[in-house]
């Protein structure tokens, strides 16, 4: 059969390469001129082109030869067996790359999903942590500005942190750890998750029944209760003889002539909802000079209802000529008292108002005398 135009035979190692019966010498230097001198090759019989493409491995093999011939290398004679072994070398190479991309691919793909996962498992760590980190800052720096001077705080160690970082002196922290099983003798316990995980239910249902503050949501909640101190029926009791002292009181301050009210105002005292301290300081100021409660307030975020707000707005009445100094004198009446009646604040607002408030938690019986 006659050999295929396209296909190139060679004769030994070292010897000239034979291609469309021509001859081309080893160093290559005439390839160019026989490559122009050769006559145009027929196109293709039918049967030609219906021969089958040569194999891979008659391709490597035909590849190696081609670059041994036209690369020599002094002093090495490639036999027949040297020549399978460098096809095979070639092979292996080409098998190696093939698989070291599909493992490459393979592998790509199946750590995707556990890295997107891995990276929303982090995502939702951190958000958690920084859900539980401003809810302890915002409940220490409520105490440190709302919590009477004198009340006692039970915490636990991180939480006690974060209080004395905010400005709360050490003296007045109860750790709650080890050492401490309880947070009685306290006036205030912060309930963190760390504290409901360690007294379950007893935390509200025995030591600390309501919250008079409430800070963060779901499992990073703080809230700020009122300890009590004689059990939780004790403490339920006074708290409605409290309320129900509160309502005659604001009934009394409604009925008074020397004092102005919104209607607002006075369903807030009808209701019973206003701290005893403010409500014994108002019939004060009201016997010494005519006064209007302008508003009730509470800086108590997520109080329970049965807390009284601690906070008013007043103004002279009726107001005119005089009023400053007027605000001057009820300023002055204000910072004269004593605890429990001392301000916690008594601040001079739009130059025609005064804003007192007390700090929490309100006192039970002070009404009464109890």
């Amino acid at each position: 059969m006659a050999p295929e135009p396209h296909l190139a035979c060679w004769q030994g190692w070292g010897g000239e390469i034979m291609a469309d019966h021509g001859t081309w010498p080893r160093a290559g230097v005439r390839r160019a001129e026989a490559a122009r001198s050769r006559p145009r090759q027929a196109a293709p019989t039918r049967a030609e082109a219906r021969r089958p493409e040569p194999s891979w491995p008659r391709v490597i093999a035909t590849t190696v030869r081609l670059w041994l011939g036209r690369h020599p290398v002094a002093g090495l004679k490639v036999t027949g067996w040297r020549l399978l072994a460098l096809v095979a070398c070639a092979m292996l190479a080409i098998s190696a790359a093939i698989v070291a991309v599909a493992i490459g691919s393979s592998t790509t793909t199946t750590s995707l999903p556990r890295t997107s996962s891995q990276a929303n498992s982090g995502s939702q760590l951190s958000t958690s942590l920084q859900a539980a980190t401003t809810a302890r800052t915002s409940a220490a720096r409520w105490i440190a500005a709302q919590v009477s001077p004198n009340a006692i705080v039970a915490c636990d160690p991180a939480m006690c942190a974060a209080l004395q970082a905010s400005g709360v002196d050490a003296g007045r922290l109860l750790v709650l750890g080890t050492s401490v099983g309880d947070p009685l003798g306290s006036d205030l316990v912060v309930a963190t998750p760390a504290l409901r995980n360690q007294f379950g239910a007893r935390l509200a249902g025995v030591y600390a029944p309501v919250a008079i503050a409430s800070f963060g949501s779901g499992a990073a909640r703080i809230d700020i209760r009122a300890v009590a101190a004689d059990g939780t029926a004790a403490y339920d009791s006074a708290l409605a003889a409290d309320r129900s002292a509160r309502i005659a009181a604001g009934g009394q301050l409604i009925d008074n002539r020397h004092i102005t009210m919104s209607a607002a105002a006075q369903a807030v005292l009808r209701a019973g909802q206003v701290d005893p301290r403010l409500l014994t300081m108002l019939a004060a100021l009201a016997a010494q000079q005519p006064l209007r409660i302008v508003a009730f307030g509470d800086p108590s975020p997520g109080a329970s209802a049965a807390i009284p707000l601690r906070s008013v707005e007043i103004a002279p009445a009726p107001a005119g000529g005089g009023t400053a100094a007027r605000l001057r004198t009820m300023l002055s009446f204000l910072r004269a008292q004593q605890v429990p009646y001392l301000p916690m604040e008594a601040v001079l607002v739009r130059q025609a108002a005064l804003s007192v408030e007390y700090g929490a938690p309100s006192p039970l019986g002070l009404l009464s005398g109890t």
